[in-house]
């Protein structure tokens, strides 16, 4: 066969099979967990729970994992995309529920989910290959550790984003610790500490993603991608920056928070959270007023950690924050918020968490210090 006829018939042959995975992720009976597969150059991760808005597992973890390490040192993949099945998600975090149940009964899960998670958001943090995320959708909390820290993150108009851990009584980890204090000014902490959302292109704007293309033409995307030839990291920015270029939708909406980022500056410039607290009760304005009251929400020992977590993880290495953030979620198994805030907002829906300590001031710097400490053996080695 000559060798344009191959390469024609090697293109038509991933672009059937890419239409395949996308008409399976549509389909409504229940598959794998996730699915991996070569199409055309590239490796192609689909998070395929849209019944749960892709919420991570362990088993899922540990599928994506070994495949990721394979293609990254094969060199007939060049690429590797992820994305997740159905309309609402790419990946509305890990399985918190299952969590909480494994911490009260003793099982071993505590352990295992976050550091085999941490060292898979390692992986994919130093993945040798272009890494290119589609966040449509729901992004929040495991979904942004499988995504922010690739070389490219592709919002969409339906990307919501948030880590909206301190309400549950966690932090926000899968190195929140590392891509948070990196944003501009006192974004990122104010993002770690209210939950705020994000969306659309406003994910762009404050530097979470990477590039924002708009859904209906995402799938000409992932062609385009799958079928570049040995591509580089400038080949595919190249194409992802082509398909930006094409997007105008909201492209003349300021960024919601323009208005208040010299505001999130001074507020949230302050050493402690008792502080930011004060800061934002004197300040008086209306949106100080939302701050404050949205915190006093949030679980006390939650936000402290939280705040030391940001500070430390500015300085750190991505390895030093992922090593952290393993002895700050055990800290948090071993707590009590967690799970009950886990009850009071996924279990129960009251809302009405009874955090212990209650108040900002009873949570003792000895005790956010000793979160911090040395696992020794049990420590997170990546």
């Amino acid at each position: 066969m000559p060798v344009a006829a191959l390469r024609s018939a090697c293109r038509l042959m991933s672009a059937c099979r890419l239409q395949r995975i996308q008409a399976h992720m549509m389909c409504g009976h229940a598959g794998p967990e996730v699915l991996l597969e070569r199409v055309g150059n590239a490796g192609v991760i689909t998070l395929n729970r849209p019944k749960v808005l892709n919420a991570l597992t362990l088993n899922m973890i540990r599928l994506i994992y070994p495949q990721l390490k394979k293609w990254e040192a094969d060199t007939e993949t060049s690429v590797v995309i992820i994305k997740g099945a159905g309309e609402k998600a790419f990946c509305a975090g890990g399985d918190v529920t299952a969590v909480a149940e494994a911490g009260k009964s003793g099982d071993r899960l505590v352990k295992d989910l976050f550091r085999e998670e941490y060292t898979l958001n390692n992986a994919i943090g130093t993945c040798r290959k272009p890494y290119v995320a589609l966040i449509g959708g729901i992004t929040m909390g495991g979904g942004v550790g499988l995504s922010v820290h690739g070389q490219f993150r592709v919002a969409t108009e339906k990307t919501l984003f948030a880590m909206p851990e301190t309400a549950i009584g966690l932090f926000p980890d899968v190195g929140g610790g590392y891509f948070l204090p990196r944003l501009k000014g006192k974004l990122g902490l104010f993002l770690a500490l209210t939950g705020f959302r994000l969306k659309g292109r406003d994910v762009l704007r404050a530097g979470v993603a990477t590039h924002f293309v708009e859904s209906e033409k995402i799938s000409a995307l992932e062609k385009d991608l799958v079928d570049l030839r040995s591509p580089s990291v400038d080949d595919v920015a190249k194409v992802l920056d082509a398909y930006q270029g094409q997007s105008t939708l909201d492209a003349e909406k300021p960024f919601v928070l323009q208005q208040h980022m010299k505001d999130i500056d001074r507020l949230f410039e302050a050493t402690s959270v008792e502080g930011i607290m004060n800061n934002l009760k004197t300040d008086g304005s209306p949106f100080a007023q939302k701050q404050a009251e949205m915190l006093s929400k949030m679980s006390p020992t939650s936000l402290k950690l939280t705040l030391k977590q940001m500070q430390a993880g500015a300085t750190m290495s991505l390895q030093e924050v992922f090593v952290m953030e393993y002895r700050l979620s055990q800290a948090c198994m071993n707590g009590h918020d967690f799970y009950e805030g886990v009850r009071a907002v996924l279990i129960d829906k009251d809302q009405n968490p009874k955090w212990k300590p209650s108040t900002l001031e009873e949570v003792t710097e000895k005790s956010v210090e000793k979160s911090f400490q040395s696992l020794g053996e049990h420590d997170l080695r990546l």
